[in-house]
């Protein structure tokens, strides 16, 4: 799959693996992976710039946690995060939907 696959998606795709409860960065860049089957895999570089924005936007929240001598930022979703992914799930679906229509005319739904 082409690197630039995710453009646009990156904020519905992280609010959707965080939806089952908080995770650190590294846990979010391998939910990922594992829920797309591999096909997906985002660096560090992308995902932290973009959760950054997201908690600025007030989509969701991060806290500080240790595990061990190692500290870790966990994020979770806040409640406008839940609207904003159930915002972000029509919009695909809208936009499979026409995508579709013009990429496979003979498939109706």
């Amino acid at each position: 799959m082409r690197a630039d696959a995710v453009r646009g998606h990156l904020d519905g795709l992280l609010l959707a693996v965080l939806e089952s409860g908080p995770l650190h960065g590294y846990a979010i860049i391998a939910a990922v992976q594992e829920r797309s089957g591999g096909a997906l895999e985002l660096r560090t570089g992308t995902i932290y710039p973009a959760l950054n924005r997201l908690e600025r936007l007030g989509l969701l929240r991060s806290s500080r946690t240790s595990t061990g001598q190692r500290e870790r930022r966990c994020y979770e979703l806040t409640d406008s995060g839940r609207r904003g992914l159930a915002t972000e799930r029509s919009a695909w679906r809208e936009f499979t939907t026409v995508i579709g229509a013009i990429l496979d005319p003979g498939e109706a739904t």
